[in-house]
C-alpha cells in the first residue's frame, strides 16, 4: 500500500491546514507610460481577487465556484505561490506563505502542497518519459538519492493511481486524457504532500472519465488524509465531492458554508440563480430564476454591491454601499438584502443531477 510520510494530524477542534485573510491580487493592465502621458489615460488596474477570507479544515475538501473570470484560478495561484498577493495572509499550518522571502526557506512547506492543473494535454513535458516527471518533485525535495530507490518510488506511485509500472517508460502522446490525468495525480503525490490544489481537473475530460478520477481522488483522499481546494465551475461535481463550499463573484467572495446547506438552502440571490441554471431532470415545477444580464467589466467594476446590476432584489443601498459579510449560523454572506431580511433561505430540493454521486463505470 502506498503510504503518505508526510505530517498527519487528524482529530476535531484542531486549527485549519489552510487559513486564507483579506487576499488580494490585483494586476497592472495599463498602457506603457509615454502611452499614457500621450493618451492622457490614468493606470487601469485589475482586481482579480478582491479580500477574500475562508479556511479548509484538515482532510476535507473546500470547492470555489463561480463565472469564469471571476478570481477562482488566480486564489488558487496565489495559495502554492505562483503569484505572490497584493495584500491579505495564506497561512498554511500555521505559516504565513505570502511573508517568506527566499525560495530556500519556503521549500519546507511547498514540499506539502501541490498542484493538479487543468489541462493534462499540456501540463506534462512532451519530451519526458513519464517515469521523468512522476519523479521530479522527489529529486527536486531530495526526498530519495538513490535510482533504484525513485524508480521503486515511481513504479509504486503509478500503480497505485491505475496504471502500469511500465508506463513509466513510455511518453505523455501515447495516454489518453485520462491517464494523463493520472499521471499528474502521481506526480502530485510524489513529495508525499497533506495539500492539493485542483484547478478545473477533470473539466478537459469525457463524463464517464470525470468519474473515474474524482472517485480516485476521494480515494487518496481517505487513504493519505489529504486535504483538497477544488477549483470547478461544474456545480454537481462540487456537491459529490467538497465538504464546503465558496462562491465567488467578480473577485469576492459572496457566500461561503458547507455543501450540504449551500446546495439546500442557499442565501445569496447569485448563489440561488447558479443553482437555478441546472437543468431540473425530475420535473418539479419549481419556479426557477437563472442568471441574466453580463457579467461587468472587472476592470470598471459597479459601484456598490458589484453584483447589483443582475440582482432582482437590488436597491439604492445596494448600488452604492458594497455588502459587509456577515454570519448566519455557520453560512457567511455579503448581501445587503440577506442581511436586511428582504429575503431568507428557503429550502429547496437537490436535483438528481447534482444528488447522483459519481461512479466509474
Amino acid at each position: 500500500m502506498l503510504e503518505n510520510t508526510g505530517t498527519r494530524r487528524r482529530g476535531t477542534g484542531e486549527a485549519p491546514l489552510v487559513s486564507v485573510r483579506s487576499l488580494a491580487r490585483y494586476f497592472d493592465i495599463s498602457k506603457p507610460l509615454l502611452n499614457r502621458v500621450i493618451e492622457g489615460e490614468p493606470r487601469q488596474i485589475l482586481k482579480a481577487v478582491d479580500g477574500i477570507s475562508f479556511d479548509i479544515p484538515r482532510g476535507k475538501t473546500f470547492a470555489l465556484v463561480g463565472e469564469s473570470g471571476c478570481g477562482k484560478s488566480t486564489v488558487a495561484r496565489c495559495i502554492v505561490g505562483l503569484y505572490r498577493p497584493t495584500a491579505g495572509s495564506i497561512l498554511f499550518d500555521g505559516v504565513d506563505m505570502a511573508a517568506i522571502e527566499s525560495r530556500r526557506a519556503a521549500m519546507p512547506l511547498r514540499r506539502r502542497m501541490q498542484m493538479i492543473f487543468q489541462d493534462p494535454y499540456a501540463s506534462l513535458n512532451p519530451r519526458w518519459r513519464i517515469a521523468d516527471i512522476v519523479a521530479e518533485p522527489i529529486t527536486t525535495h531530495r526526498l530519495l538519492s538513490d535510482r533504484k530507490a525513485i524508480r521503486i518510488r515511481v513504479d509504486e506511485l503509478l500503480t497505485h493511481v491505475g496504471l502500469a509500472a511500465r508506463d513509466g517508460e513510455k511518453y505523455p502522446h501515447e495516454f489518453s486524457g485520462g491517464q494523463r490525468q493520472r499521471i499528474s495525480i502521481a506526480r502530485a503525490l510524489a513529495s508525499n504532500p497533506e495539500f492539493l490544489v485542483c484547478d478545473e481537473p477533470t473539466s478537459a475530460l469525457d463524463v464517464s472519465v470525470q468519474a473515474q478520477i474524482l472517485n480516485l481522488m476521494k480515494d487518496l483522499q481517505r487513504e493519505l488524509g489529504l486535504t483538497y481546494l477544488l477549483i470547478s465551475h461544474d456545480l454537481a461535481v462540487v456537491y459529490n465531492f467538497s465538504d464546503l463550499v465558496g462562491v465567488m463573484y467578480l473577485g469576492r467572495m459572496v457566500e461561503s458554508d458547507s455543501a450540504d446547506t449551500l446546495f439546500r438552502a442557499p442565501r445569496h440571490p447569485y448563489t440561488r440563480m447558479l443553482l437555478d441554471a441546472i437543468p431540473d431532470l425530475e420535473l418539479t415545477g419549481r419556479a426557477r430564476q437563472p442568471v441574466a444580464g453580463e457579467v461587468p467589466d472587472p476592470i470598471n467594476p459597479p459601484s456598490g454591491c458589484t453584483f447589483h446590476p443582475r440582482c432582482p432584489h437590488a436597491d439604492d443601498r445596494c448600488r452604492s454601499e458594497a455588502p459587509r459579510t456577515i454570519v448566519q449560523d455557520d453560512a457567511r454572506v455579503s448581501c445587503h438584502a440577506v442581511e436586511e431580511g428582504r429575503i431568507a433561505a428557503v429550502d429547496r430540493p437537490v436535483v438528481r443531477g447534482q444528488a447522483a454521486r459519481a461512479e466509474a463505470p
